[in-house]
């Protein structure tokens, strides 16, 4: 799977949290790029690789409410009526596409009844809008809430949830999961430090039998049902 993450923020270098994700981005499968670092966009380069990505993450601060204009530029740009849907060929239905927001604000705040009066779904609305326009598939949106605040192990489990986010097959299911981490372990564990490697591949083996252990536990609850069933 192949996924391209557009990142919309005028003032990157100075951004905490963009270069986290930009340092957390996986080895392998994902393709970064800044929209504002663009002179001007190619629109058929921009295009091209829209159509052979399989899953689009748009990620930015929330800027009163909405994404950075860069953004807004890149969709009236490159998202032309003919491109997305004029032809009638749809070339980006069936892709997915994501949305990693950050904001100042806690997350309680973006409940109803809370201090900035809207829904984060609410405020994206526009850009789930034109993912169904386009016959995309629309993921959950990925928040994090005052980066700045968060622990180190806080940070920790942000690493592995982003890259989840980019790479991992949806829906966020349990067997999706553990079939990532089966996956991405190996990877991981190679990149510790040579003194850590042990301790790495231990939790590596205890994963398996723990994963093994619930296959069995799922065939066994398949088999009571199907004997309730009859």
């Amino acid at each position: 799977m192949t996924t391209r993450v557009l990142v919309a923020h005028p003032q990157l270098a100075d951004s905490t949290s963009q270069q986290f994700f930009k340092a957390s981005l996986p080895k392998t499968g994902v393709i970064w790029e800044h929209l504002d670092a663009q002179p001007a966009l190619d629109v058929a380069r921009e295009q091209a690789q829209l159509r052979q990505a399989d899953r689009i993450i748009l990620q930015f601060p929330l800027y009163w409410y909405a994404a950075p204009a860069s953004l807004k530029q890149w969709e009236d740009t490159v998202l032309t009526r003919t491109f997305v849907y004029g032809d009638h060929r749809y070339p980006l239905a069936g892709k997915e596409v994501g949305v990693v927001v950050t904001t100042g604000m806690p997350a309680k705040a973006f409940q109803r009844g809370g201090a900035e009066g809207l829904t984060l779904d609410a405020a994206l609305a526009p850009l789930a809008a034109v993912a169904q326009r386009a016959k995309m598939t629309w993921l959950p949106t990925f928040a994090v809430h005052q980066f700045s605040y968060l622990t180190e192990p806080q940070k920790l489990q942000l690493v592995i949830d982003y890259q989840r986010y980019l790479t991992q097959t949806q829906p966020d299911t349990l067997a999706n999961r553990q079939a990532w981490f089966a996956q991405r372990l190996p990877e991981m564990v190679q990149q510790l430090p040579a003194a850590q490697r042990p301790t790495g591949e231990l939790i590596t083996t205890t994963f398996d039998q723990q994963r093994d252990a619930l296959e069995e536990l799922a065939d066994t609850l398949a088999m009571i049902k199907e004997t309730e069933d009859d």
